[in-house]
């Protein structure tokens, strides 16, 4: 399953450029990413226009703070998971239905990300 469909990446570059332009810019997550085999799941709302293999959004890996920051997708595609069956996935059946900072402050509270 690719992380990124050319549809999604679109919407993720156009977040990218617009937050470029506006530092106050608080978008909605456009995907989110997880570890089947585990607790580590992303919410990405953009990529850097300049560099398309940093991605930026919500990440939980599992330890009880979640933080916004940068990953690399390359990085995070190349993970392979019992003996190599599994990868990182995309959730097909997540929708968004709020601002990424709602997202930030609910999963601060609760210690992982609530979606």
């Amino acid at each position: 399953m690719d992380l990124i469909t050319p549809e999604l990446r679109i919407q993720l570059l156009a977040n990218g450029h617009a937050a470029r332009d506006n530092p106050h810019l608080d978008p909605w997550p456009v995907l989110k990413w997880f570890n089947p085999c585990g607790a580590a799941t992303w919410l990405i709302t953009e990529l850097d226009p300049n560099d398309e293999d940093i991605a930026y959004g919500l990440a939980d890996l599992g330890m009880g703070c979640p933080e916004t920051g940068h990953v690399s997708v390359r990085e995070l595609t190349s993970i392979r998971l019992m003996r190599g069956a599994l990868g990182i996935e995309r959730d097909l059946n997540w929708r968004t239905d709020k601002p990424l900072s709602a997202y930030v402050r609910i999963a601060q509270a609760a210690g992982r990300i609530v979606s």
